[in-house]
């Protein structure tokens, strides 16, 4: 079932998740693809972050973009407009319940959605029932277990293991990636391939310092200390150090590197 989103719907959240996207543009979408007139369901679009990209990599598809939540949906349509693309539905609704007759559409997307359900298995037995004979689903997830950087920092590693504990206490999956494979095949899909894409970060990069170490991995961190300290995973000194230790990954001496997963799957 739907878990609150861990990270919360602040403007704050709403700028890591547009700095991200940002940042993984080539690395996760370059091979994204849909023909023109083909029906496409976004999963879980939120703030439109992934949303603006999916349309300029096929701007002659018809988008269908789903959320449960009716602000972020409309800040996604707002995206979509500045971006100068008009035709695109957008529909609260719940995953679990899609509004959809079956074998409604070509293609399902979702990006950073599946770590957020407590039933992710059963999300995608629902997702199968709207798209068509052949049809495809592509997911994106983050791996939080793969995380690695240099100066390493037990501190830094305790910070982002509060993380990972918050959002399985919420039901949640920080660490799903692994299981794209076996959750798509254990839910009757077909031909499931599923690619690794490192976000390798040295100072050889300086705008993914930026833009995923400092603005999206380590925002992301820094962004539940409050519930770790509340919930007695960290005292505040220690979630303070390990967030430092994060943040100086962002030097230019540093090293810092992550895993995502992309999968995809046919329907028979």
């Amino acid at each position: 079932m739907p878990i609150d989103y861990v990270h919360g719907y602040d403007d704050l959240e709403a700028r890591r998740l547009q700095d991200q996207a940002g940042a993984l543009t080539d690395l996760l979408h370059s091979d994204t693809r849909y023909a023109p007139g083909e029906e496409i369901l976004e999963v879980g679009c939120g703030v439109g972050a992934q949303t603006v990209t999916l349309l300029r990599n096929s701007p002659k598809a018809r988008f269908t973009c789903i959320d449960r939540s009716a602000a972020s949906l409309e800040q996604a349509r707002s995206a979509v407009e500045r971006a100068g693309f008009a035709d695109v539905r957008f529909l609260v609704a719940d995953v679990f319940a899609l509004p959809f007759p079956p074998a409604s559409f070509n293609h399902v997307f979702l990006c950073f959605v599946l770590e957020h359900l407590s039933a992710p298995a059963s999300a995608l037995r629902e997702i199968r029932t709207v798209l068509r004979p052949g049809g495809t689903l592509t997911v994106i997830e983050g791996d939080h277990g793969t995380a690695c950087f240099h100066p390493d920092s037990s501190y830094a590693r305790r910070a982002i293991a509060c993380q990972v504990e918050l959002q399985a206490r919420a039901g949640g999956d920080a660490m799903i990636g692994r299981r794209l494979f076996p959750l798509l095949a254990d839910a009757g899909f077909a031909d499931v391939r599923v690619s690794p894409r490192l976000v390798y970060v040295d100072g050889s990069r300086p705008q993914l310092i930026d833009s995923f170490t400092r603005k999206t991995f380590t925002s992301m961190i820094e962004g539940v200390r409050e519930a770790a300290v509340t919930s007695g995973l960290a005292t505040a000194d220690d979630f303070d150090r390990g967030a430092a230790d994060l943040r100086r990954t962002a030097s230019p001496d540093a090293v810092f590197c992550y895993t995502f997963f992309k999968a995809f799957a046919r329907a028979d």
